[in-house]
């Protein structure tokens, strides 16, 4: 009988107080599958803590276990971009954090829609127990907002806990090259057959989130960046709408002026105007000084990520 290979790629960021108990829960689910070749491959991203030390003892007992050590903070989306990039030769392509959020157990059920002839198989959360109501709020918001101003549809409950297939990852390393990559967003656009499974997220285990909600706004923004145009256009809109009003409010001046023989009183009223405008000409700056920076980081062409160690190394 032939197994199916299987990768399970992790980012690990200070980890520590929680690292263990994720490698064992999944070790434990993977040992359970008889049909599939399994391994586990944490992708560190330059940890602060002693998650690293931990981890080379891991990989040192667990043959099955590797280890990628970036040689910086490249950011959750390139650790996954680098785990994906170093397990091509896998049927399929398991996305997990290893905060224990993402429940090892749900990796059955994944295999189980792979294996009916589903190249993506991405995750819902039903219940978040530690997301608070401000970032709820934001979340559905920001999924709205994409939607609207992107031709991409993404649930506002997914996660990056995803089952991709060979095919898929192949495709997602060799024709995307730009920096700023909003994975969920890339894998809702390549198609394929894809469905989706509920998953309640658990409290976190131990240790804080690493997902703070500057992350979460820089992340809005690089997803808005990469998918959509549609503020530059915008910002079109809104000067030609004031510029309407603006012209507006000059023919009321002139027939008020050929009326009363007066200069019109106002001046305060003029000058929150001439505020106004300047501030939304300002907004219009800054929406194409964001894409010109995108421009920028894209085409000084630097590596999505340096790695610095493999382990083991080969």
């Amino acid at each position: 009988m032939i197994k199916l290979k299987l990768s399970i790629v992790t980012p690990v960021y200070n980890e520590e107080e929680v690292i263990r108990f994720f490698h064992a829960r999944t070790v434990k689910i993977l040992n359970s599958l008889e049909d599939v070749d399994s391994n586990i491959l944490f992708v560190v991203d330059k940890c602060t803590d002693n998650t690293l030390n931990i981890l080379r003892t891991i990989v040192a007992e667990d043959p099955s276990s590797r280890i990628i050590l970036m040689s910086s903070r490249f950011g959750h989306q390139m650790s996954l971009l680098a785990g994906i990039e170093n397990s091509l030769d896998s049927d399929a392509i398991i996305m997990m954090d290893s905060d224990l959020q993402h429940p090892p157990e749900l990796i059955p059920a994944l295999l189980s829609n792979f294996r009916m002839g589903f190249d993506i198989v991405y995750t819902e959360r039903i219940d978040t127990e530690e997301l608070g109501l401000v970032r709820k709020l934001a979340g559905k918001l920001f999924y709205k907002i994409l939607g609207k101003l992107s031709q991409i549809q993404i649930n506002e409950n997914s996660a990056d806990f995803r089952l991709i297939s060979n095919r898929v990852a192949k495709i997602l390393v060799s024709g995307f090259h730009e920096r700023n990559m909003f994975l969920r967003g890339l894998f809702s656009w390549i198609g394929f057959p894809q469905t989706s499974i509920e998953f309640v997220a658990a409290r976190r285990f131990a240790g804080k989130t690493k997902y703070s909600f500057t992350k979460m706004m820089q992340l809005a923004i690089t997803s808005i960046l990469s998918f959509s145009t549609k503020p530059l256009k915008l910002g079109i809109f809104i000067g030609i709408s004031f510029a309407c009003i603006a012209l507006v409010y000059l023919v009321y001046v002139i027939i008020i002026f050929f009326i009363h023989k007066s200069t019109p009183s106002g001046w305060t009223s003029l000058a929150a105007t001439l505020l106004l405008f300047s501030g939304v000409q300002l907004i219009v700056l800054g929406i194409m000084g964001t894409y010109i920076g995108a421009i920028y980081e894209e085409v000084k062409k630097r590596p999505h990520y340096i790695i610095e160690e493999k382990i083991p190394n080969h």
